[in-house]
């Protein structure tokens, strides 16, 4: 239930703009970021443009990706996944 309430919390823009930021963190195209999430790439580019959002499911894989990195080794990674985990999720 917590997720639930945690995903209807974030409103459209601020979804398109966490999808958008956690794929340049990573440095990805929306083609790579999509196979990395198991998604198509039109469905990337709606989510980033606000067209669309992520099912709970899909929100909830972006999710756990973000706590994935948030531990990385990466000192730039770690940093910019823990800003947006604070941004967007607490």
């Amino acid at each position: 239930m917590a997720f639930h309430q945690q995903y209807v919390s974030i409103e459209q823009p601020a979804m398109s703009q966490l999808i958008r930021e956690l794929r340049q963190t990573l440095k990805l195209t929306q083609e790579k970021f999509a196979v990395k999430l198991g998604v198509s790439f039109p469905t990337i580019n709606r989510w980033e443009k606000g067209h669309a959002t992520p099912s709970p499911l899909a929100f909830k894989q972006i999710e756990i990706l973000l706590n994935q990195l948030s531990e990385s080794d990466d000192a730039t990674v770690r940093e910019r996944c823990q800003s947006m985990r604070r941004k967007y999720f607490l």
